[in-house]
């Protein structure tokens, strides 16, 4: 049965401003045409002590070959740094360039409107195509469009052209800087290092997929939408908001809800409505229901005048709520189980990877998780995908790890970081909260005036859903915790406090998290605990790095999480990390982090067994 409440309407359709604002995921359709731009891209590395030679004998007007004496081949998506056997590109930090040829159809010419859209590249990205600059962003991980229907040659050969810097500064987000060393007897002149203050590797590159894809003239720029529903979930309601580019007046917008096998539930029209209806199959949690993840598709058809264009949207139908002591979805206290994870493998580096993709999530549901942290910074959009379709839980994060020296730049260039990563995946059922950063030093006076102004920022943004800043300093002198919705808080007992010492896990745990509720009657979560372990190792009684000791500290965690959980605010758990992770070279660092319950290829550890085991256990006892 078709049921439709058509009770907010508007005759006219909602036209962008300025230009193009949308960066919904590209996609074919009965209107639109896509042409992936990865492979194998032309690839060098400008001179270590004359960085702008590229901008000053304008490589992106001539063949890299021609102008570069170390062109190599370079493929896309990935990061650059593990590719070669060349340590100086490895650590390479300063401008790139890369460079690709491509046709395009003589077809694509007149009515058709062409973009070029890059999932992210990190960290500084200008981009020319046949010598004409057509888009610059800076900011890694998140996604950026440029329309260059004027700058293409149908019917012939194109050239698209990048140059690319993963140069971070105490204003850029993460943060970092160059310090250039004054010993003249120990390093040559002009020589630098790039210092940051985050522990995993700065991999750089273009990193997700690039893509060229059509529009009609007139075509639909953007979507938001929200859902909610009954305390009883017997209605549904998806409230949507569609903004048009190139419409003229006279346009119209019709939606129709389509189940996964394509059926359709229900239809409106406008470009402002809602979609109303009973018996929803609603989005749950992994472990909440026998279906979790359901997702319906909001097809939208644009027609105006002869022009039509056609986009598909998947949606998760779900309420999601809070208080001063959980976090609800469908009405139902939901408690977090799960880890913080790294985009990080062997070779590709923090490049998209398919394979990669699709065995994470094989072992996320064989370890009966419901959620991770995209720690410390958005993840592939294709990873999102993965989320939304198996019911894990995000806490979508932003690249703000270790801030300090707090102010109005960099408070500038934080906003523009919430406004895309919210703006990329608001309509997302399976981002139930935004983190604002990790482990800033927010013991700071500055930081309280600050994190408040992000708060209020993202809230303005996106009212429905809680924000969260994950934090490290202690409860009696956090300057950020009154401002958010959920205190996320990271600790190292017996690890990097008290050493060895097992026997301290338990109090210093409880004291721990009853001190964050008491002082700011909020949810508590702890988003990071662990220990690094090296596949192999051995001892009993267990001693610090082997796997033995890894597992001891969890199992000590595991009983102050039981009795944390049953006195009500304290809503989850997340291991630190998924799998171990490549690090900047140090002392203290042994090829990477190995805090992982799995080792880098993915291969478990005792860990994943005991993890798994905790984690049945506790859909067990919640039932």
């Amino acid at each position: 049965m078709k049921l439709c409440f058509s009770l907010i309407f508007f005759s006219k359709i909602f036209v962008a401003a300025n230009g193009p604002q949308g960066i919904l995921y590209p996609q074919q359709s009965e209107s639109r045409e896509l042409f992936s731009l990865d492979g194998v891209w032309t690839f060098a590395i400008s001179p270590k002590f004359d960085q702008d030679i590229g901008f000053k004998n304008q490589w992106y007007r001539k063949e890299l070959k021609k102008v570069s004496k170390y062109v190599i081949p370079m493929p896309v998506p990935s990061s650059y740094n593990d590719i070669t056997q060349n340590a100086t590109i490895r650590d390479y930090v300063g401008w790139v360039w890369y460079e690709r040829t491509f046709f395009v159809p003589a077809r694509w010419r007149g009515e058709q409107r062409v973009f070029l859209r890059f999932g992210s590249a990190n960290y500084e990205t200008v981009v020319w195509i046949n010598g004409v600059k057509v888009t610059n962003h800076s900011g890694g991980y998140l996604p950026f469009v440029a329309e260059v229907t004027k700058q293409l040659s149908y019917g012939s050969e194109n050239k698209v052209t990048v140059a690319l810097n993963n140069t971070l500064t105490p204003l850029t987000i993460p943060q970092g800087r160059i310090v250039f060393p004054n010993n003249t007897d120990r390093y040559p002149p002009g020589y630098f290092i790039q210092e940051y203050n985050f522990d995993f590797t700065n991999y750089a590159g273009i990193h997700r997929p690039v893509y060229l894809y059509t529009t009609p003239r007139s075509y639909i720029d953007d979507v938001t939408v929200t859902t909610e529903t009954s305390e009883d979930n017997y209605f549904g309601t998806i409230r949507y908001s569609i903004l048009c580019q190139g419409c003229s007046k006279d346009a119209m917008l019709y939606t129709d809800l389509l189940d996964e096998d394509g059926a359709n539930v229900a239809s409106n029209f406008g470009p402002k409505n809602k979609i109303s209806f009973k018996r929803p199959k609603l989005w749950w949690p992994n472990l909440m229901h026998e279906r979790p993840g359901y997702l319906y598709t909001l097809k939208i058809h644009l027609k105006d005048g002869d022009v039509e264009d056609f986009y598909r949207l998947k949606i998760g139908v779900r309420s999601l709520s809070w208080n001063s002591s959980g976090i609800f979805i469908n009405h139902q206290k939901v408690y977090f189980q799960g880890f913080g994870k790294h985009e990080d493998f062997l070779i590709k580096g923090r490049g998209v990877d398919y394979s990669l993709i699709v065995k994470d999530f094989n072992l996320i549901n064989w370890l009966g998780a419901n959620s991770f942290r995209t720690s410390h910074y958005p993840y592939a959009e294709e990873i999102m995908d993965f989320a939304d379709k198996n019911g894990i839980m995000v806490i979508d994060e932003i690249p703000g790890v270790g801030l300090d020296h707090f102010g109005a730049d960099l408070l500038k260039n934080h906003l523009e970081a919430m406004k895309e990563l919210i703006h990329r995946d608001k309509n997302r059922p399976s981002v139930v909260m935004w983190s604002i950063g990790n482990e800033p030093q927010s013991q700071k006076p500055e930081a309280a005036p600050y994190y408040s102004q992000v708060v209020n920022f993202t809230k303005l943004l996106d009212p429905t859903r809680p924000v969260t800043l994950v934090l490290s300093r202690g409860y009696f002198e956090d300057k950020a915790a009154p401002f958010l919705d959920v205190i996320c808080f990271n600790r190292y007992y017996s690890w990097y406090s008290d050493t060895g010492h097992l026997e301290l896990i338990q109090q210093q745990l409880l004291n721990e998290a009853r001190n964050w509720h008491n002082k700011f009657r909020k949810p508590v979560m702890m988003t990071e605990y662990g220990a690094g372990s090296i596949a192999g190792f051995h001892s009993d009684p267990p001693v610090v790095w082997t796997e033995d000791y890894q597992t001891a500290l969890m199992k000590e965690y595991f009983k102050g999480f039981d009795i944390l959980r049953k006195e009500g605010f304290f809503i989850g758990e997340m291991i630190w990390n998924f799998a171990d992770f490549g690090t900047p070279q140090g002392s203290t660092r042994v090829f990477g982090n190995h805090k992982g319950i799995f080792a880098r290829d993915r291969s478990p550890k005792p860990a994943a067994h005991l993890l798994k085991q905790r984690y049945e256990s506790i859909v067990t006892a919640l039932k």
